[in-house]
């Protein structure tokens, strides 16, 4: 028997058990007071009633009433004696089978009555193993006895508890038996549960198929959703520890070429065979390897600064930074197609500086990577939102690793023998400052041109 199945048992045991005691308390010392407590109501009720009836009319019902409220009652004059008056009392009850060893009205209780009270007595009848509750009224100058017989209430009330107790004793071996075939019902699932997690803790991401339409289906369910988002977190944190280690990797070769450089012309230097040029390199190679720094030392910057956010006009932003860029485009010989569909008003809620350096990292790549001679850029609102666009020919095809290149310093293959070098960190940062902006962006692939693309939503401006 599982350790549950164990507790759920002994705790309604438990439960029963006080249940069984309480329920003996109340029969054995409550139930005869609330008994008798009863019947002196029924008998004041009556009484209250008789009382209300002229006598000529009373003597004429009692056998009607005797019926209809199941009691006894006998009459006579107050004008007698005390023992004349409980000697005809006692007559009448004996004639109407109500044997009574014990009866009698004193002389105080009579003349109460001569004054118009009431008068109760209960007389016990041990032989008889029972009780009479009597109440003593005055109507019309004569005496009223409505009488009750009662049983003796301990012997029925022994009988009861033991009847009550063969009751409980089945009723504890029935939910025993059905505690142990629920908790069983319920333990296998738990135990199916208990499986899962452990297999989830040694990172096997598996799941558990339970249905009984209950809290433990719904928890099943939710330790599903939780293996699955703990395996999507997973393949995450392993993907980001790969490109982790390419990112060292690819920072160390980096910093490693300049260095290199550095320590050769440094060198030289000593040995004297400095033609003039060696200071320029090492000049060179310093600036390159400070600018990486600064490069990864804003990429590390923008994950935790702090970004103004307020309304931009997007559309003379993005004039002026093409603008800015059609003179190296014109010494480059290339072309810079602009296709700017948006009104004057086109507001967004961004980060000015933020949202200009993505734009003109986007406008550089385009400008340095384009193996045509033409690079178009187009903006146009699409569904109460901003589309940006910028497009060029490309040498690679679609089956290349296109997402990679938003990982820092990944640059394709036939990158790296062009004319043209970088860091390899400019869409890493704008990939992080579009993410700031919630903002959709990606790159597609199609007929040998690559297009960079994001969408912000629009922002209504009011003018006060």
């Amino acid at each position: 028997m599982s350790k549950l199945s164990r507790k759920l048992i002994i705790r309604i045991t438990a439960a029963l058990c006080v249940v069984f005691v309480l329920s003996f308390a109340v029969n054995t010392y409550f139930l005869p007071k609330y008994f008798l407590y009863q019947k002196k109501n029924k008998l004041a009720e009556l009484s209250s009633e008789l009382v209300s009836i002229p006598y000529s009319s009373l003597v004429q019902q009692i056998g009607a009433m005797e019926e209809q409220y199941q009691v006894t009652i006998a009459y006579t004059t107050l004008s007698e004696s005390a023992d004349d008056v409980n000697n005809k009392l006692l007559l009448q009850f004996n004639r109407k089978g109500i044997a009574l060893g014990k009866f009698w009205l004193t002389e105080e209780s009579i003349a109460k009555l001569r004054d118009g009270g009431q008068v109760n007595k209960i007389y016990d009848q041990s032989k008889l193993k029972s009780s009479f509750l009597v109440n003593f009224l005055s109507v019309g100058g004569s005496v009223f006895a409505v009488g009750e017989s009662m049983s003796n209430s301990s012997e029925t009330i022994e009988i009861v508890n033991v009847f009550n107790m063969y009751i409980w004793l089945g009723m504890l071996l029935l939910l025993i038996v059905l505690s142990a075939l629920y908790t069983a019902r319920i333990v296998k699932p738990l135990a199916k549960l208990n499986e899962t997690a452990e297999a989830i803790s040694h990172l096997s991401f598996t799941k558990v198929d339970i249905q009984t339409g209950d809290e433990i289906e719904s928890l099943a369910r939710s330790i599903n959703r939780m293996s699955d988002n703990l395996e999507e977190a997973h393949k995450s944190l392993e993907t980001k520890n790969a490109n982790l280690q390419t990112f060292i990797g690819d920072i160390s070769h980096e910093l490693k070429t300049p260095l290199s450089l550095i320590r050769v012309y440094a060198s030289g230097l000593q040995d004297g065979l400095d033609d003039g040029t060696y200071a320029n390199v090492i000049q060179q190679q310093s600036d390159a390897m400070s600018a990486l720094i600064d490069r990864l030392l804003e990429l590390s910057r923008l994950q935790e600064e702090l970004y103004r956010f307020e309304a931009i006009n997007f559309k003379q932003l993005l004039v002026e930074t093409i603008e800015a860029y059609r003179t190296p485009y014109h010494q480059c010989g290339l072309e810079l197609e602009d296709n700017i569909l948006l009104t004057t008003e086109t507001w967004v809620m961004a980060d000015r500086s933020k949202l200009e350096s993505v734009l003109h990292n986007w406008l550089t790549n385009a400008m340095k990577y384009t193996s045509g001679v033409r690079v178009a850029v187009t903006s146009v609102i699409k569904e109460d939102s901003v589309c940006f666009e910028i497009a060029n020919s490309t040498e690679l095809g679609e089956d290349m690793p296109w997402d990679l290149v938003w990982e820092p310093f990944y640059v394709m293959e036939s990158s790296r023998s062009k004319r043209f070098s970088g860091t390899g960190l400019g869409l890493s940062i704008s990939r992080t400052i579009l993410q700031k902006h919630k903002a959709q962006f990606g790159l597609r692939v199609r007929d040998g041109v690559i297009a960079f693309h994001f969408q912000i939503p629009l922002f209504i401006k009011i003018e006060k």
